[in-house]
């Protein structure tokens, strides 16, 4: 009964999706056209959440008549992995997704009563018209709620790699980020249908464009460090097709919250913001593709199903390919008369959108050339980590710099005698820090000094910005405190990687029960194995005893190699040490016999910081989102 609540209420929404993108564009009466359009929006939002709070009732209650749920569930599944294995598989993830999309679409019809009936009711027109097609694509190729009759005693289990915390909140604020891109879509489509792009629809995409951002932003963080504790590799980032996938919508997200100030501010770069508000929502779009349409093999992938990958294809080009004849169509209407020199806030922030885009060109090229080469047969072709790095890191330090200056310049035009002694000023304090760091770390390889400067050079400007204002009696607003925030995020976010990747400790080892190893000022020992059984696993569980060199105590760690009930691949549970500074990782390997396992150990200075990088950049995004200056004062 329930279950077909669920089943009723998704088509229902669909049905209600198809209402709010044809009325607006319909209805000659925009007043009224808006006023069904917001009716629609909310009533879908509830619809789908029913539907998908259904869904997780008939995984709590084991309903294994459900194809999904008998796929993705086991009664011996603790009960909030079941809850969670909702959107654990390929059909119940693309339900999340849905939902998202209209929960976005709702609160956007609560939150936009100044915007024009014109512009709300034909950007929600347009929010519809994407729900229509990806509930077409749910109900015909994906549906969670099919039925599976007889119905088996017992379902198959969820992947044992996302039985996991992470499942919890990973997926979600994925998606919450990726799907939000959309309304900034939808928003500057919606102006091109007008034919113009007004200051107060980009005033208001703003801030739709940070929470979206910054709900990836965590995402990101969250898979990374999921990744990093679960895999047992001891590795945060591993360049796979379906992280790069996540990465490019969060690379144009940030051209776009600096090219949105530019053009409501000063008028300039319109076009520009509309490429960047349809490219964000595309590579969201693409990266659903990545991960649904079976042409990548990862552990993010979940469909295997060639017809969902065409069908995913055709909903990119039919999203993709109408804005973009619209933008050309637009195009001489969006000229602005607006000029600034080369000495400008407007050149820093138009600099480094341009880094930006080429960093995710550099992604997006070395993400999908392997696939087509692929499918040309042109043979198989590896892209990894030297190619990424090699390319991007470039474009990072640079990134570092123009987000240090760009803040210090003044719109339209400045004077070099008036920037110069900042500069020199900047130039001086990330000299001399740089210098203390390396000393203080011993690090002098010039990757490492490379890094080190161009990040403290980026963190002088902050004190320095906030001197000047005060200086100048400029009062500094919630959505500044926000900027400067989420650039020191990214400043960490540097400092952290470049720490970790240049500096990590890694060792493999054969123990046994009584032995120790030693590896950076830790002395490690093996006191005891034992077994150990979960709800749905048997486990071998390490005890190491952590000790300073000199024999000082400090903690026991306890890492695990569990085997699921319904699985024949062993799992690897790691176990740390963190500190403030560095992180001991260790991971149980395989037993090379009776008495003997192998062992990886590894030591990872300052790894924590990446995340906390990430948290910080989230957190400046949610503060530049509030109050109305942020219209005006976080460039």
């Amino acid at each position: 009964m329930i279950i077909a609540l669920g089943h009723y209420a998704l088509w229902l929404a669909g049905a209600l999706a198809l209402i709010q993108a044809a009325i607006p564009a319909l209805l000659a009466d925009e007043r009224r056209a808006c006023a069904i359009a917001v009716s629609t929006a909310k009533t879908q939002a509830a619809l789908f959440a029913l539907s998908i709070a259904a869904l997780a009732y008939g995984f709590l209650a084991n309903d294994f008549s459900v194809r999904y749920i008998a796929a993705h569930s086991n009664s011996l599944l603790p009960w909030y992995y079941r809850a969670t294995a909702v959107w654990g598989g390929h059909e119940g993830s693309l339900l999340l997704w849905i939902t998202i999309l209209a929960w976005w679409a709702a609160a956007f019809a609560a939150k936009s009563r100044d915007l024009p009936d014109a512009v709300r009711g034909k950007t929600l027109a347009i929010l519809g018209y994407i729900s229509v097609g990806f509930t077409g694509f749910i109900g015909f190729t994906s549906n969670p709620f099919t039925r599976i009759l007889p119905a088996p005693f017992d379902g198959a289990d969820l992947n044992p790699l996302l039985q996991d915390p992470g499942l919890i909140l990973h997926p979600p604020l994925l998606y919450t980020g990726y799907v939000g891109f959309a309304v900034a879509y939808a928003i500057i489509l919606a102006n091109l249908w007008q034919g113009r792009l007004d200051t107060l629809s980009l005033r208001r995409a703003r801030p739709w464009t940070l929470a979206a951002w910054g709900a990836l932003t965590l995402g990101i963080a969250l898979g990374s460090y999921w990744a990093y504790y679960e895999l047992g590799w001891g590795g945060w980032w591993f360049w796979d097709p379906v992280e790069n996938a996540s990465l490019m919508p969060w690379l144009i997200g940030a051209a776009l919250i600096h090219s949105l100030i530019v053009s409501e501010k000063r008028g300039g770069l319109r076009t520009w913001t509309a490429l960047l508000a349809i490219s964000a929502f595309t590579l969201s779009l693409i990266g659903t593709f990545l991960v649904r349409s079976g042409v990548l093999t990862s552990v993010h992938a979940f469909a295997a199903d060639p017809t969902r990958g065409v069908y995913i294809l055709a909903l990119i080009i039919a999203n993709t390919l109408p804005a973009l004849i619209l933008l050309i169509l637009r195009a001489p209407q969006l000229a602005s008369e607006a000029r600034h020199g080369l000495l400008a806030r407007e050149t820093g922030i138009l600099a480094n959108n341009w880094l930006l885009a080429g960093a995710c060109l550099t992604v997006f090229t070395g993400t999908l050339y392997p696939l087509l080469a692929d499918t040309l047969n042109l043979g198989k072709i590896s892209v990894g980590a030297p190619y990424y790095n090699r390319l991007i890191v470039p474009l990072a330090l640079a990134s570092l710099i123009f987000l240090a200056v760009g803040p210090l310049l003044r719109w339209q035009r400045d004077r070099a005698r008036r920037l110069l002694p900042r500069l020199a000023i900047m130039t001086t304090a990330a000299a001399i820090a740089t210098l203390a760091i390396c000393h203080a770390a011993d690090a002098w390889q010039w990757r490492t000094i490379t890094a080190v400067a161009c990040a403290t050079f980026a963190a002088s400007a902050i004190p320095l910005d906030y001197l000047d204002r005060l200086y100048h009696r400029i009062p500094a607003s919630r959505p500044y405190h926000g900027m400067q925030l989420a650039h020191l995020g990214y400043i960490v976010l540097a400092l952290a990687i470049t720490a970790a990747n240049q500096y990590s400790i890694e060792e493999d080892h054969s123990i046994k029960e009584g032995a120790s190893v030693n590896i950076a000022d830790y002395r490690l020992t093996l006191t005891a194995l034992t077994a150990e059984e979960g709800p749905n696993y048997s486990a071998t569980v390490g005890k190491i005893l952590v000790q300073k060199n000199d024999g000082t105590p400090l903690t026991v760690l306890t890492p695990s190699k569990r085997q699921y009930h319904t699985s024949t691949m062993p799992m690897t549970e790691s176990a740390r040490r963190v500190t403030a500074t560095h992180d001991l990782y260790v991971a149980l390997g395989e037993a090379i016999n009776t008495d003997t396992w192998a062992i990886r150990v590894q030591y990872k200075p300052y790894i924590s910081w990446i995340w906390i990088g990430g948290l910080l950049m989230a957190l400046g995004a949610v503060l530049a989102m509030g109050g109305r200056r942020a219209q005006a004062d976080t460039a």
